[in-house]
Formats: C-alpha cells, sequence, structure tokens
C-alpha cells in the first residue's frame, strides 16, 4: 500500500491539491493501492478559494514507498508565502534521504527547494514564479515551460491543472501506462505524459480523444501488446465492424491499430534494452519473432 502524504500550505489553491488527490483516489477505486493523509502544521488550512480544509498535524510513520505531495498555495511572490517551518522541510528532506519520492504542484518547489531538494537537479513551477525559483534556489536548474520535470525522485509540475499530469506520470511509473489511461478516462480528462521528455508515452500520447470504439480496442491492445491480435478479434472486442473500427482508429490517433501496436512494443522494447537487455531478447519478449522487425520499426520511428 502507497500512502500519499499531502503537506498543504495556508492559502494553498484547491486545484493544485485536487487535482492529484482525484488521481490517486480515482486510481484506488480502480483496485490501486493507494491512501491518502493530508497534513499541515495547523490543523484548519485556509484555502485560496476560501474553503477551509482539515489537516492532521501528526506525521504517520512514513516508508520509502510513500510520496509526499507539496500542492501549490497563491503567491504572487514566493518570498514570504507558504511558510513551512524547520520540522515540515525536514520531513521532506528525510524522507527522500530514505528513498522516498517528494513531489510538489506550482509554488510548492519553493518549499522543495528550502528543504534543499532542488539543489543540482532540474525542476519547475508555474511560469509567473519561475524566475523568482531560480532566484531564490541558484543551485536549482530550473527548466522554463513545461508541464514537469522527474529529477532523482524529485518531481515538480507547472501548476493548477498540471498536477493532474504530475499524478498520472507518477500511476504510470509505479503500475504502467495502462493503468494510468484507465484513471484518466475514469476522470474524463485527455492523458497528458508532457515533462522533460514530452509526450514520451505512446499509450498516453495517443489516447487525447473521447471515442469509445477506439478506448476499448486501445484498452485491449495496451493490455495485450504482445500478443498477435487480428483486426477481427479487435472489432469484436470493440463492437463494430472492421472497416468502422479501421476508420474510427485512423481518425482518432492518426494511424492503425497494427501500426499502434507496432509502437508500444517498441516502446516496451526500448525501456528492456535500456535496463540491459539485448535485442534480441527485448524483441521475443515484445511479441517479434527476432530482432531484425524491431530493428527496422525502430529505425523508422
Amino acid at each position: 500500500m502507497t500512502r500519499v502524504l499531502f503537506l498543504l500550505a495556508p492559502g494553498v489553491h484547491l486545484l493544485d491539491f485536487a487535482g492529484p488527490a482525484q488521481v490517486f483516489s480515482t486510481a484506488a477505486d480502480l483496485g490501486l493501492p493507494y491512501t491518502q493523509h493530508h497534513l499541515g502544521e495547523t490543523t484548519d488550512i485556509p484555502t485560496a478559494q476560501g474553503i477551509v480544509l482539515t489537516a492532521a498535524t501528526d506525521w504517520p510513520r512514513s516508508s520509502p514507498d510513500d510520496l509526499i505531495i507539496v500542492p501549490g498555495w497563491r503567491a504572487p511572490t514566493l518570498r514570504g508565502t507558504g511558510t513551512f517551518g524547520a520540522a515540515a522541510l525536514e520531513r521532506l528532506t528525510a524522507h527522500h534521504a530514505a528513498g522516498g519520492t517528494v513531489a510538489s504542484v506550482c509554488a510548492g518547489a519553493d518549499a522543495l527547494g528550502r528543504a534543499g531538494l532542488l539543489d543540482g537537479r532540474r525542476c519547475t513551477t508555474h511560469h509567473d514564479v519561475q524566475d523568482e525559483l531560480a532566484a531564490r534556489h541558484p543551485r536549482a536548474i530550473v527548466v522554463r515551460d513545461v508541464l514537469y520535470v522527474v529529477d532523482d525522485r524529485v518531481v515538480t509540475s507547472a501548476g493548477i491543472a498540471s498536477g493532474i499530469d504530475l499524478a498520472l506520470h507518477l500511476v504510470a511509473s509505479a503500475h504502467g501506462p495502462a493503468q494510468a489511461a484507465r484513471v484518466a478516462r475514469a476522470m474524463v480528462v485527455y492523458a497528458r505524459r508532457n515533462g522533460s521528455d514530452p509526450q514520451a508515452s505512446v499509450m498516453l500520447r495517443h489516447r487525447d480523444h473521447l471515442d469509445d470504439v477506439v478506448h476499448r480496442t486501445q484498452d485491449a491492445l495496451d493490455a495485450r501488446f504482445s500478443e498477435s491480435l487480428r483486426l477481427p478479434e479487435l472489432a469484436a472486442i470493440a463492437g463494430t465492424a472492421e472497416r468502422t473500427l479501421t476508420r474510427h482508429f485512423r481518425r482518432a490517433t492518426g494511424m492503425t491499430p497494427l501500426r499502434y501496436q507496432q509502437l508500444l512494443r517498441v516502446e516496451r522494447a526500448e525501456h528492456l534494452i535500456e535496463q540491459g537487455s539485448t535485442h534480441e531478447a527485448a524483441a521475443r519478449v515484445v511479441g517479434f519473432e527476432d530482432a531484425r522487425m524491431l530493428r527496422r520499426l525502430r529505425a523508422r520511428a
């Protein structure tokens, strides 16, 4: 079970907090092992939108499997806002030192900077305070105008709705992009995976549509991409005719179901190769008979 610990500052933006919270809540509803805890330095946390949240002040004992997220707060400037005390910042530092992941949304990056977690690391924040973040933390490498950045278990995102993208990325990293796509679909949002490696995931990149016929087909291909799935079988899964499926799939993704499956295979094979697998072994794991097809498709990509 992964505990998601939200550290809330006075003036927290509701969507900075609620976006990621909804992602992990939906993931739990779909059977993924997440629980949430809301923490603060006081029990009553006023939000930027006027609602008061209730937080616990006693931190649970965390493990490296847990995730700490610092949502952003109303910050015309970073200086003088989000005023966490030394104890809260030390919690962030200790959790990361123990092997855990620490994330932020929007101005929350400043708390990570004050905890020393941005030193020498790539990071981002809302475009309105990027320059100030760089000035306040000169050892940080601030990446501008991206949705989120991942660097050594420190994950920072741009702000407001980008917290949803950050949370979907974390779900994809822990449980695979198919599960993240399920969460995004349940939330009726476009599954995006932008950041330091923009639109890296084939699966998430081609889920930005609302065609249920194509979603059902992608669900099957995502889960069984290493199998030989013929067009008649995919059409039966989608509940439509073969020509209709091909037409819908091209319109929604710009490619055929076969091409989509090939891209899924190549992406998975590249991951295996990066982890030390040989081309031949990776090719067989993802469903190719040998490495020749894999090499041709990688060259085409």
